[in-house]
């Protein structure tokens, strides 16, 4: 049985759309980012925690977790707080580029006998200068809301990306393919 430690519509839709149904229990983690970690190892540290704390009441399942976080020169940008702040991730991202990084940590059952699985995915995204008008009806949708970078580039957003390098999947919020190649291969049985 595959556990999905997230509650993100989402990640549980491309699951989905690959054939498999998993088990949706959310972690309850503290995702206050840890200044002392770069971006990509904040993220890892973070999907570690919520497949962890999964996997400790779910020991007979696979738990599969992820993070996903925008970093821009350098700098996270994660969630946005609220409006205000989602205007000024996407102002900080409009006519040029960004990196999607999604940390994933797949936890065997424990009595499995194969490796937990740790991987990150990173997927260069470029936007494109966009106005005023559009980022204030893109912000009137809430779409925003609960999304790294303050945008979901499979709804509203999807205009605002003029090139797309890698995963796309993983700038929904988990790499497809990267995740159901581990998932084979680590079990050694089909998932769909």
């Amino acid at each position: 049985m595959l556990v999905l430690a997230s509650a993100s519509p989402r990640r549980l839709d491309l699951l989905r759309q690959a054939g498999i149904e998993p088990l949706v229990d959310p972690a309850d983690v503290d995702e206050t980012p840890d200044s002392a970690l770069s971006p990509a190892e904040d993220a890892a540290r973070l999907a570690r925690a919520k497949a962890l704390t999964v996997a400790s009441r779910r020991p007979e399942a696979t738990v599969l977790a992820a993070d996903t976080i925008v970093v821009v020169d350098g700098k996270l940008l994660g969630k946005p707080r609220d409006e205000a702040d989602a205007r000024a991730m996407l102002r900080r991202l409009e006519g040029r580029g960004h990196h999607v990084i999604t940390a994933v940590h797949i936890v065997p059952p424990a009595s499995a006998g194969w490796p937990v699985v740790a991987l990150n995915v990173s997927t260069a995204v470029i936007f494109r200068a966009l106005g005023d008008e559009e980022i204030e009806r893109y912000l009137a949708s809430g779409e925003w809301q609960g999304k790294a970078g303050g945008y979901a580039i499979q709804g509203g957003a999807a205009g605002f990306a003029r090139a797309v390098t890698g995963s796309y999947t993983n700038v929904v919020g988990l790499p497809l393919a990267e995740v159901i190649e581990e998932l084979r291969a680590v079990a050694g049985r089909s998932l769909a």
